[in-house]
């Protein structure tokens, strides 16, 4: 689930393996460029952490961020996130 946390939506999600989580990065990356929003995340073997915040709108959460987060809810749940 999303937290809003530091002016921020915040979310880890966790993958059985490597190779999975880098599979779902890949797909959120062609999501963001698709939505025009490029998302802070970091990662460490299996797992990826994100937080969502629009630059541009004095890094402020925005409609955007929760689109995003949106996508990115739907491609973990093809990758079988936890």
């Amino acid at each position: 689930m999303w937290t809003e946390h530091n002016n921020a939506l915040t979310r880890t999600f966790r993958f059985p393996d490597f190779r999975t989580a880098f599979a779902f990065m890949t797909e959120v990356a062609v999501e963001a460029e698709r939505l025009d929003h490029h998302p802070w995340w970091a990662n460490e073997y299996n797992t990826v952490e994100f937080r969502l915040r629009t630059h541009d709108a004095g890094n402020t959460v925005t409609r955007r961020d929760h689109r995003l987060a949106a996508a990115i809810d739907a491609v973990a749940a093809r990758h079988g996130a936890e």
